[in-house]
């Protein structure tokens, strides 16, 4: 287990031992949200790295990751104990100070309700969970709080003041290529920066969903499996469902498969 980093460049090592390539300016976010502490809302397109970066966290540095999926119509109730009231209760009771002073992501926050936001602001306040029938538990440690945003829709200004903020967008060609080989060292260096082109043109296409950089490592992955060398037309039709989620983006990106490959 790390301990706390001590500079920013050393957090970007730690992370890197851990699979995860952070540029500078998310790992100076990441290293003041662990030492001011703060929580950090992390926002930025589907597949960009936003949930993977808080699970890397908690592997190096030795957390207790505790990921809580948001969705439309979540309620306190929900995310506390109602799956199994009698088991959370004696869970709660056992574990809530080790559980408290660990690491935690909220994923995927626009996809709750106002309502919901109004309890995480006790939490990301206080760092404390008020439960009804047993009163209220209070980290002894101040726990390391990751939050996810698709930016579906915007989150309320009192739940953002609480919180740093980062943006992640696309890589450049040559980070995303370094992230490919590192996640996947086996890919020969060559079809993996052919991949990352063709994945990179793919964006530049009118998608619903345009690939993350989870797809692209995928897709690398995929065809390394297949024994290809090199991506072609028709190696690339064979395989788009790792990297292509949508029906009618399949039909766009079909059309285009000569220019998405051609130099890739």
């Amino acid at each position: 287990m790390a301990d706390h980093p001590r500079t920013v460049g050393e957090l970007t090592g730690i992370l890197r031992q851990g699979g995860y390539l952070a540029d500078r300016g998310l790992a100076t976010a990441l290293f003041l949200a662990m030492s001011l502490p703060r929580p950090i809302l992390l926002e930025g397109e589907v597949g960009v790295g936003k949930t993977e970066a808080a699970k890397v966290l908690a592997e190096v540095f030795g957390r207790k990751l505790i990921r809580l999926q948001c969705y439309e119509g979540i309620d306190t109730h929900q995310a506390l104990y109602e799956w199994d009231y009698a088991r959370q209760m004696l869970q709660i009771r056992a574990l809530s100070e080790h559980q408290l002073a660990g690491g935690n992501a909220v994923d995927q926050l626009d996809r709750a309700d106002d309502e919901f936001e109004a309890f995480l602001l006790e939490v990301l306040s206080d760092f404390q969970v008020s439960i009804p029938e047993i009163g209220t538990i209070k980290a002894q440690a101040p726990p390391l709080v990751v939050l996810t945003s698709n930016r579906t829709r915007e989150l309320h200004d009192a739940l953002k003041r609480r919180c740093l903020y980062h943006w992640i967008g696309y890589p450049s060609a040559e980070r995303e290529l370094e992230i490919v080989l590192v996640r996947e060292p086996g890919v020969p260096q060559a079809l993996a920066r052919q991949v990352v082109a063709a994945v990179h043109r793919l964006r530049e296409l009118d998608l619903a969903k345009p690939p993350g950089v989870a797809e692209t490592i995928d897709w690398a992955r995929t065809l390394d499996v297949l024994g290809g060398t090199e991506l072609d037309p028709q190696l690339a039709a064979d395989t788009l469902g790792a990297v292509v989620k949508e029906r009618d983006d399949l039909d766009v990106v079909r059309d285009n498969l000569e220019e998405i490959t051609s130099g890739a």
